[in-house]
């Protein structure tokens, strides 16, 4: 008696070989695939990878990144359609690809792909069919970057750091093998002539909560991770400095001014949810407007000569997302001013959030989901080191989270840094470290308190899921920025600019100046909140508390003194101020108006008028004179007289991308 197979049996084995083997290259006519070269020196080092004998060409013909080399042809990291080859029809092209140090090799793969093959489950963060490794058609041979002393590459992802201790700096960076390193840092770029060791630290794939950051595509090796601490520094000198070991490699030379809390001056960078952009297509969409925001920011720390300055990035850092070398562009990125002036974050969602995080109340169960794609915090923890030593359990085999809440002095600003991803409740630790530390500033020598975390109290964006966390902040956390006059609170999350008059409970005349500044880089913006009466008619009414919003990339900068603190929003189009609000150290606001011309997003409210400019509030304005511009008519609130005022001017905004993501 034959014994038959059954027919499941056999598609099962099918199916089998089709996904999980590997496409052999044919003998016959198969097309060539050349490097200009096989060993990079450095980081952003380029590649040309050119190609010859495609036969008929289709335009889903793709280029995939490889790193390691091994990688399963399904796990590439990055892809190219071999269409953005301007001679791609002729079967031959090239393309030139910027690389960084992933601590392993690189190989390029080059795959035949037909319409009748697209995967309709396998999508990009847009939407857009991943391309599918179906036909191989050519790959390189392994290529990379050198390591040691001999290929001239040593550390890189050098960024700095506040230690909340006088006269120090922390310095960390990243290596391939561990292996010790040290600072090098002194007076002058020829007297690096001390000396400083550093602590290693490393995090595992076991660490990460969830895919992607725990499986085969998202998870790659994270290098190991050093932390130095230069000391003795002289306040207000810039030092000069480099890491790595003569064994290893030395990373390039850096400089920084050192802090001076006598020079009566403050000067930082501020933003929200900035992000990084590669230069090939991942599974996630990245963030091209990153480089304008680190373009105009070196430059402003270019023309500050030999001030002191920092940089806040108050949530949303990278948007890896659970793939691993995203964290390594991001940090290559910002390492031209990392390097030079202390690089300070806070937790957001994206770092964070995954479904088994151990603060998660039942008013939050939609709030905080699968945001951070498995990492759990754990980049985020040890990629940073802040000052103070907050750090909470993951509940699970990854290590706490570390630089949740946190403070420090910088000249005459006390900034507050806290987390809005953990429990921030009345009784909790972070609730008490933020009642503790506002209360015991001193006024005198920092007469401005500044306050962040990354989702805002704020805004008058479209964020509905957000609203039971906003309401838990009004509730728990505005009474202790009013109770203790805190001038200035920065939020981000929301992808927009949004200034509000200084209020409390939504009224305006006194509390802090609450500012949305998460325009840095992401794109996905969402629309502004629709009247509740007629949500269906497209009209988006500015409350009178809400005295500025724009949807233009860009950051801020906050310059102050003794007596005043200037916060400025400066556009990312064109590098110049669009936006500014003046606080005084008495706590009065005393100028809050600027030009603003609306962002032409399809998605502004004020689009509707004619595309000028969006209103402003003059506070403190005293008398009853009331000014009559264009349609909008000035008007009296409280006991103040506020001149609303609108102005056209010449200047051309540059339309952004319109896709709506809360």
């Amino acid at each position: 008696m034959k014994t038959q197979i059954p027919f499941s049996f056999i598609f099962i084995f099918i199916i089998f070989l089709t996904l999980f083997t590997t496409p052999s290259i044919s003998n016959s006519n198969s097309p060539s695939l050349t490097l200009s070269s096989k060993s990079l020196s450095k980081s952003n080092n380029s590649v040309t990878i050119t190609w010859s004998g495609v036969n008929s060409p289709s335009q889903l013909d793709w280029l995939g990144i490889y790193s390691p080399p091994n990688s399963s042809i399904r796990n590439y990291i990055g892809y190219l359609y071999l269409n953005t080859s301007h001679n791609w029809q002729s079967g031959s092209g090239s393309i030139t690809i910027p690389l960084i140090n992933l601590r392993s090799g690189y190989k390029i793969r080059i795959f035949r792909w037909l319409e009748t093959e697209i995967d309709p489950t396998r999508h990009d963060h847009d939407n857009n069919p991943l391309p599918q490794p179906k036909h191989l058609l050519a790959e390189t041979e392994e290529f990379g970057f050198g390591s040691g002393h001999e290929s001239g590459h040593g550390p890189d992802q050098v960024h700095l750091a506040l230690t909340g201790g006088e006269g120090e700096m922390r310095v960390m960076f990243l290596t391939g093998d561990g292996r010790e390193s040290v600072v090098r840092y002194g007076l002058s770029s020829g007297g690096m002539d001390r000396v400083v060791g550093t602590r290693v630290g490393r995090y595992e794939r076991e660490d990460m909560c969830d895919s992607p950051a725990n499986n085969s595509v998202g998870w790659r090796d994270p290098g190991f991770i050093h932390d130095g601490v230069m000391v003795d520094l002289e306040p207000g000198k810039r030092y000069f400095y480099k890491v790595g070991s003569d064994g290893g490699g030395w990373s390039n030379s850096f400089s920084f001014v050192s802090p001076d809390e006598n020079s009566g001056e403050t000067i930082a960078f501020l933003y929200g949810d900035m992000g990084t952009t590669t230069p090939y297509n991942t599974y996630r969409r990245t963030q091209e407007e990153s480089v304008s925001t680190i373009k105009w920011i070196a430059r402003d720390i270019e023309a500050l000569g030999d001030k002191p300055a920092m940089i806040s990035h108050i949530g949303d850092i990278s948007y890896a997302r659970g793939y691993s070398w995203v964290w390594d562009h991001f940090f290559n990125q910002i390492e031209p001013v990392a390097s030079k002036v202390p690089y300070h974050v806070c937790i957001g969602n994206h770092e964070y959030d995954w479904p088994l995080q151990p603060w998660k109340p039942d008013w939050a169960m939609n709030i905080y989901a699968k945001d951070g794609g498995g990492e759990c915090g754990v980049p985020y923890s040890l990629k940073f080191n802040m000052p103070g030593n907050s750090s909470e359990s993951t509940g699970s085999k990854a290590p706490p989270t570390r630089n949740l809440y946190y403070s420090f002095n910088f000249g005459v600003v006390h900034f507050v840094y806290l987390s809005t991803e953990t429990n921030f409740l009345k009784g909790s630790k972070q609730y008490e470290f933020l009642k503790k530390d506002l209360e015991s500033v001193d006024r005198v020598k920092t007469p401005f308190v500044v306050v962040q975390g990354h989702r805002p109290m704020y805004t008058t964006s479209n964020e509905a899921r957000d609203h039971p966390i906003r309401e838990k902040m009004l509730e728990h956390l505005e009474p202790l920025l009013v109770d203790n006059k805190v001038n200035l609170a920065l939020w981000g999350h929301v992808h927009r600019y949004e200034r509000f008059c200084p209020i409390n409970n939504y009224k305006c005349g006194s509390g802090p100046v609450h500012v949305v500044i998460g325009m840095a880089g992401a794109d996905w913006q969402p629309i502004w909140e629709p009247r509740s009466n007629h949500p269906d008619i497209p009209v988006y009414p500015q409350p009178a508390h809400s005295l500025y919003r724009g949807g233009e990339f860009g950051y801020t900068k906050l310059i102050a003194n003794k007596e005043r603190l200037t916060l400025t929003y400066i556009g990312n189009h064109d590098g110049e101020m669009h936006d500014c609000v003046e606080i005084l150290a008495t706590g009065e606001v005393v100028n809050g108006q600027i030009t603003n011309i609306a962002s032409s997003d399809g998605n502004d409210p004020d689009d509707d008028k004619g595309k000028i400019g969006k209103t402003s509030l003059l506070w403190y304005v005293k008398g009853a004179s009331v000014l009559i511009l264009g349609l909008l008519v000035g008007y009296l609130v409280g006991f103040l007289s506020h001149a609303k005022k609108e102005v056209v001017t010449d200047k051309e905004w540059i339309p952004l991308k319109t896709t709506e993501q809360t």
